[in-house]
């Protein structure tokens, strides 16, 4: 698996629980819920692949073009997983203040995926080369699959 497609394929993951998310109504308590705690889960594992694996091999192969890309994806990341998600987390579902919220964490999103996308992306293709993405694609599954079992063994012994 290339370690891109795997990250592009969680991008639409994440998009298709925001747009459920945005979508949903205040009366949806339990669905957004549900849904906050997969968008969580699912950014949570996504920033741990791309900051440990595909970024600093990306960092490495490139110049400071690259490395100033390298600094501002990591403080998006910092900004979704520190501040934004957190306030989310803590608003009330039924509450207007709570679909407001989505909204913004849903264009941050959005504006981060699309300039990885359209930027990042195809700058790795070139710089790291189909072999070198195949490998990172590799190691991203089995962290993948780690987190995965640690992230929802810790969520049942809450």
């Amino acid at each position: 698996m290339n370690a891109i497609d795997l990250l592009k394929a969680d991008h639409e993951k994440v998009k298709s629980i925001l747009n459920q998310l945005s979508e949903s109504t205040d009366r949806a308590v339990k669905k957004r819920t549900d849904l906050l705690d997969k968008l969580e889960l699912e950014i949570t594992i996504h920033t741990q692949l791309e900051e440990q694996i595909l970024y600093p091999a990306f960092k490495q192969a490139g110049d400071k073009e690259q490395a100033e890309m390298y600094y501002e994806a990591k403080e998006e990341h910092r900004t979704v997983d520190s501040l934004v998600l957190p306030d989310l987390k803590s608003t009330d579902p039924t509450k207007p203040e709570f679909a407001g919220r989505v909204k913004v964490v849903k264009e941050l999103l959005e504006h981060h995926i699309g300039e990885e996308e359209t930027e990042m992306f195809p700058q790795a293709r070139k710089l790291l080369g189909n072999a070198k993405l195949e490998e990172l694609g590799e190691q991203m599954l089995a962290m993948k699959a780690a987190l995965k079992k640690s992230l929802s063994a810790s969520k049942l012994a809450a």
